[in-house]
């Protein structure tokens, strides 16, 4: 049993043993989190969701309802889960033959979005930054500040931290029109100049 600390569970959710979670985070209807969890601080897990064993989710993070999260996956810090969205963790599942040894990891990286419904294959990774469209089928690795939709997905371009689309010039620089922050794309990879 948890002790009583600086965040809220909801009084319908259920926190099993061994799990940390962070101050100022909000747990909230029929929420389970799973055994032995870590839970960063500033953290908002909205009604319905279900964190696996073991699970990992840093500072910042925002689950909204109805996402399960299974053993395998990390979230790193400002993560954003966005409603109904799906995370995988078995390439062949099949109900009669047990492959819980099988997992394969997904990292979802700092500052990622993942839109309504968008369904992530296992064994992947989500750049940071990286905003995926609702409905979209990840089925490969994201890189930093990608911008997929589909399904399949597919990259259509790239955002700016603040989840801006940005317009790259002939050189390969852009310019967020919200934050101002200077962005350049080289070798398949975007960075932000910005420290």
């Amino acid at each position: 049993m948890l002790e009583a600390a600086d965040f809220f569970i909801h009084e319908t959710s259920i926190v099993d043993e061994g799990c940390q979670i962070g101050s100022n985070t909000n747990i909230w209807h029929f929420t389970h989190i799973m055994k032995n969890c870590q839970i960063g601080s500033n953290c908002v897990l909205g009604q319905n969701v279900m964190v696996a064993p073991t699970v990992q989710i840093g500072n910042g993070v925002k689950i909204q309802n109805n996402v399960s999260i299974y053993s395998g996956v990390t979230c790193e810090d400002d993560v954003f889960l966005g409603p109904s969205m799906v995370f995988t963790n078995v390439i062949n599942p099949r109900s009669f033959i047990e492959r819980k040894d099988e997992f394969k990891a997904t990292l979802v990286k700092k500052g990622a979005s993942i839109g309504a419904n968008a369904t992530i294959l296992c064994g992947i990774e989500i750049g940071e930054y990286a905003m995926i469209g609702a409905g979209a089928v990840v089925t490969k690795s994201v890189p930093a500040y990608g911008l997929v939709v589909g399904n399949p997905s597919q990259q259509i371009g790239w955002v700016s931290k603040a989840g801006m689309r940005l317009k790259l010039d002939e050189n390969g620089f852009a310019v967020c029109e919200q934050s101002n922050e200077q962005y350049k794309y080289s070798n398949g990879h975007l960075k932000c100049l910005n420290p």
